[in-house]
């Protein structure tokens, strides 16, 4: 499946999964800082992990969804996988991880190190779309410069994480013409450097 196909599938699934809770029952807290997984759990969780990277398309929205239902038990897991040297992967469990929404995630994930070789600017953008959608408005700068880019389906998904965490457009159009893009990325930087010094949206430093 072409990789735009894909794109646009996660597009949708950052519209729709707002999962915060696990849908598995609570287990008695590990010795770790999240609930421990059943030893059932945990073996789907591995066969899981073991099964992301040679998955494509919709298979891999479901299993990324999957993973975010899951919530706390996976969240060792999917920290892991965040860090995978396989671009793919770690973008996968990026998503996994902004798609819970819980922001108990920040700062676990800011200490995560992408480690992928060649993860340049997409997996950059998917890490900025995970923090925003846990609460973490200072990846903002990165999504704004997303609008940029030249790809469409880029400027689609930032302009969608945007959106979604400030309910803002400032008539951005992905598929607008150049100079209106540009007018309306200008608008994003000037509301931006309005707010940047407030830390009740950036959260601790």
């Amino acid at each position: 499946m072409p990789r735009s196909t894909i794109a646009a599938l996660l597009l949708a699934l950052c519209a729709g999964c707002v999962t915060t809770n696990s849908s598995v029952p609570a287990r008695e807290p590990s010795e770790g800082p999240w609930l421990e997984a059943s030893p059932t759990l945990r073996e789907r969780l591995a066969d899981a992990a073991r099964r992301l990277p040679w998955t494509h398309g919709l298979e891999r929205v479901e299993l990324i969804q999957w993973f975010a239902s899951v919530g706390e038990p996976a969240y060792p897991t999917l920290l892991e996988l965040a860090a995978d040297p396989r671009a793919d992967v770690a973008g996968a469990a990026l998503a996994s991880l902004g798609a819970t929404r819980d922001s108990r995630l920040v700062e676990p994930l800011r200490s995560v190190t992408m480690q992928s070789a060649g993860s340049g600017t997409d997996l950059s953008f998917e890490r900025a779309r995970a923090l925003l959608r846990l609460g973490d408005w200072r990846e903002i700068p990165v999504l704004v410069d997303g609008l940029r880019d030249e790809r469409l389906i880029t400027r689609a998904l930032c302009a969608q994480a945007l959106h979604e965490a400030t309910h803002e457009r400032h008539g951005f159009d992905p598929r607008g013409e150049p100079d209106a893009r540009e007018a309306a990325v200008g608008r994003w930087e000037e509301w931006w450097k309005a707010r940047e010094q407030d830390r009740l949206l950036q959260g601790n430093k």
